[in-house]
């Protein structure tokens, strides 16, 4: 699924190839991926110019000049692709935004959606819930050692609880918790100030070298588009179940922790 530097990585494209350009057309190819009826979504998305593209947390959001709001959630295996009509890829569609000649794709969208709503503070309220954003200005290390002094639960766990922190998943909450050489089974409760300073360093750290390594996405934005996915080989635990440790050699593990798949090393991880 994608996290925060993929929908950051998206928006800073996004924002390059659309941002002041008409949507020209719209198809809708399954309704569930949408909230609305597909007449009243196309009636208020065609011949309407984007402003602006946001992301919060795992989201985009779509500021178009009539004041609609789409927001986005790619969710499991969703993806865009923006090109052509002769260079998309061979996969269904769930929605396309049309440009003249050029489109964006938005695929994958089984358990995705793209959702209108009339007006920014219809949009806010939807995502009101969310926790703080790890890269805002505003979570300094002061804050984060307020907010984990109160938590218990285990640094898996709340790391990728989008009420606490939003915007980390499976692969970066495993990242950062290897770069600050903690087991991801350890409680919040359990750690030093010096390891919860370590914690918040390697957030900082993992979050922005993937997002400047155009994130852990296999598939091209758009035709020649050589950046994104760069993190995947960057990645030191995740997905790399079997493989040796960059630190101790030792073999890196998949466990469950609350039902979620976490690769670590049990050696060099404290």
């Amino acid at each position: 699924m994608p996290e925060l530097p993929e929908m950051e990585h998206y928006k800073k494209m996004l924002k390059t190839h659309l941002q002041n350009k008409k949507i020209t057309d719209v198809e809708i190819e399954r309704e569930k991926s949408i909230n609305v009826p597909a007449r009243e979504f196309i009636s208020l998305v065609r011949n309407q110019t984007i402003k602006d593209v946001s992301r919060r947390a795992k989201h985009l959001l779509f500021h178009l000049d009539n004041d609609v709001v789409l927001i986005l959630h790619l969710m499991l295996g969703g993806w865009m692709f923006f090109g052509k009509e002769e260079e998309k890829p061979e996969r269904s569609i769930q929605i396309k935004l049309s440009f003249l000649n050029n489109h964006l794709y938005f695929i994958g969208l089984r358990l995705g959606y793209l959702h209108l709503y009339r007006g920014l503070d219809k949009a806010v309220e939807e995502l009101k819930d969310l926790g703080a954003e790890p890269l805002s200005s505003d979570l300094t290390e002061h804050r984060f050692l307020e907010m984990v002094s109160k938590r218990r639960g285990s640094l898996k766990t709340t790391l990728v609880n989008q009420s606490f922190l939003s915007g980390i998943g499976n692969c970066y909450s495993d990242e950062l918790c290897f770069h600050a050489g903690l087991l991801p089974q350890r409680k919040f409760n359990e750690l030093s100030i010096n390891e919860s300073r370590q914690l918040y360093q390697s957030m900082q750290y993992i979050l922005k070298d993937a997002l400047n390594s155009g994130g852990y996405m296999e598939n091209p934005f758009f035709p020649g588009d050589t950046l994104t996915g760069g993190y995947i080989s960057k990645c030191r635990v995740y997905d790399r179940e079997g493989e040796s440790c960059i630190r101790c050699g030792s073999q890196i593990v998949n466990n469950k922790i609350s039902s979620k798949k976490t690769f670590y090393c049990p050696v060099c991880q404290r």
